[in-house]
């Protein structure tokens, strides 16, 4: 009996102690919680009025506070006041803001795509992404003057934001969101145009660097709580951030951020290249029912402006265009005309019939060349492939250089108004649509953009690009016309489709344009991007011409 009396209290006293022990976790975590809370509601709500005194030269210790807020143009005269410049971003700041916002995106995408791997993240999305109502403010700027290529500035800048920035974390399956707002920023970047060069917007890329790690503070909302009111935390994080962007950014490092290719931006025009297509001869039919329907692409090689194309001759296989074209010239000892003839097809892709180039450097400036230019099916001289008789196409070339008080510093290949090839009727015209690009494209199911055109019945249609929501295609279409098109309408649809068998959701639109043509009948040329209706985001560039 007395056994099992010392056993009962063994027993008892063990159960005691775990439940000591677990009562004792519990309450230490809801009273850590409830002291959070506390500690954060407990804050006075009830702000007394500020007591306004004067100022007077012995309070020494009330002028060193001032110190820090005065601007630096009354401090430093090496820096100059830039209201003017403050009153300019506020009225552009709704427009900065969308840009700014689009480029750190940009920036920031590869950066996280590389990283998250390493913390077993499986994406991250930016949700909503806005700086915010309130611009910064300059507080002064100095600029320097170099001898090379180059501008250099040093802005004071100030700003404490109102931005939005929600960015979606997923990770193991769940998903959580954090809310970046109430941003402030003080610092003094060091900013640098170059290479300064002869066409607008007048420099090729921009640098940014820091000459000191900047003050940044913000709040920081997961989960509905703001983790910068925790003790300790807040300090953390700010010479966290402070030590990364200096190691990033920190002068003599620098963000480049390029606004065009500089070898080409410091190359200015020099001449024009009249092109006109003749004829072709002895093609090869790829059709096996009937005859090819040809047409020939015309573009400089490795130059990223749309390329040119003649009208589609129906069922010839000899057909005759004698269309004219025009090329601005910028490096004539280095660049070549590629010219590529292609079957037309209704249904699919047009089929390449044959190709060739010629160097302009083989060209005598002002005199006229007629060139037959055998087609090949590669540009490899030891291709096999280019045995076969493919046809021939006859071209003339006249190359005009400027002269040296015509020469141009901001000329573009795409402004050049042409004329209509011969044939087009005499009150009407040829409409010319080039599609460069969409931004911005956001599928449902899938993102397989190409453009859809409908003009006036008929229907073209780009090629499709997988997987990118910027696409770009730079493809021109041409529509015949018995008159201008002042009372017409051009639809402009982005679809994507799904190359997927069985796909429940195989084709999707990504929103649709409808563009009224009176415009580029009075201006000639109108290019445009213009925002897709039914998407959120998406925009579309389109360039339309009309030649009479």
């Amino acid at each position: 009996m007395g056994l099992l009396s010392t056993i009962f209290g063994i027993l008892c006293g063990f159960l005691n102690s775990i439940f000591s022990l677990f009562a004792f976790g519990i309450g230490t975590s809801i009273g850590l919680v409830i002291g959070y809370y506390a500690f954060i509601n407990a804050l006075p709500t009830d702000v007394e009025d500020v007591k306004v005194c004067p100022l007077v030269e012995e309070d020494w210790e009330t002028l060193q506070r001032l110190i820090p807020e005065i601007p630096l143009w009354v401090k430093n005269p090496d820096f100059d006041r830039v209201d003017w410049l403050n009153k300019f971003i506020e009225n552009m700041w709704p427009y900065l803001d969308r840009a700014i916002c689009a480029t750190a995106k940009n920036i920031a995408k590869p950066i996280i795509d590389e990283q998250t791997p390493q913390y077993k993240i499986q994406s991250v999305e930016f949700e909503t992404f806005t700086l915010g109502t309130i611009p910064p403010t300059f507080q002064g700027m100095k600029v320097y003057t170099t001898d090379d290529k180059e501008l250099i500035m040093e802005p004071s800048i100030k700003w404490a934001g109102n931005p939005n920035i929600i960015i979606a974390v997923t990770a193991y399956g769940l998903k959580a969101t954090i809310q970046v707002l109430d941003l402030q920023v003080f610092g003094i970047p060091r900013i640098t145009l170059k290479p300064l060069v002869g066409i607008f917007p007048c420099f090729a890329s921009i640098f940014v660097s820091l000459m000191n790690k900047p003050h940044v503070d913000f709040g920081l909302k997961l989960l509905g709580v703001d983790l910068m009111a925790i003790p300790g935390l807040y300090r953390f994080v700010q010479e966290l951030i402070k030590d990364q962007v200096a190691n990033m950014y920190l002068w003599p490092q620098a963000l480049e951020v390029q606004i065009m290719d500089p070898e080409q931006a410091l190359k200015r025009p020099l001449g024009i290249l009249d092109v006109t297509v003749v004829k072709a001869v002895k093609l090869q039919r790829k059709d096996l029912l009937g005859k090819s329907d040809p047409y020939v692409k015309l573009n400089l090689r490795e130059e990223k402006v749309a390329f040119k194309k003649t009208t589609v001759k129906r069922s010839n296989l000899n057909p005759e265009w004698n269309e004219e074209f025009s090329f601005v010239i910028k490096d004539p000892a280095t660049q070549v005309l590629e010219l590529r003839v292609y079957d037309w097809d209704q249904v699919g892709t047009h089929e390449e019939m044959g190709l060739n180039v010629v160097p302009l450097k083989d060209l005598t400036p002002d005199e006229p060349k007629v060139l037959t230019l055998v087609l090949l099916k590669t540009l490899n001289p030891n291709d096999p492939q280019n045995d076969k008789p493919r046809g021939q196409l006859v071209i003339e070339l006249v190359y005009k250089p400027f002269k040296e008080d015509e020469m141009l510093d901001n000329i573009d290949d795409s402004g050049m108004m042409e004329k209509a090839p011969e044939g087009t009727p005499a009150g009407g015209g040829l409409l010319v649509i080039i599609v460069h690009e969409a931004q911005d494209l956001e599928g449902k199911y899938h993102t397989n953009p190409h453009v859809r055109l409908l003009f006036k019945g008929e229907e073209r249609k780009t090629k499709r690009i997988k997987k990118n929501r910027d696409p770009r295609w730079d493809e021109e279409f041409q529509f015949r016309l018995e008159e201008p098109p002042t009372n017409d309408r051009l639809h402009v649809e982005v679809y994507s489709t799904s190359s997927r068998i069985g796909l429940l959701h195989s084709k999707e639109s990504l929103g649709h344009v409808s563009i009224n043509l009176v415009d580029v009948v009075h201006n000639r040329r109108v290019n445009e991007k213009y925002q897709l209706i039914d998407s959120r985001n998406g925009r579309v560039q389109i360039e339309l011409r009309w030649r009479t």
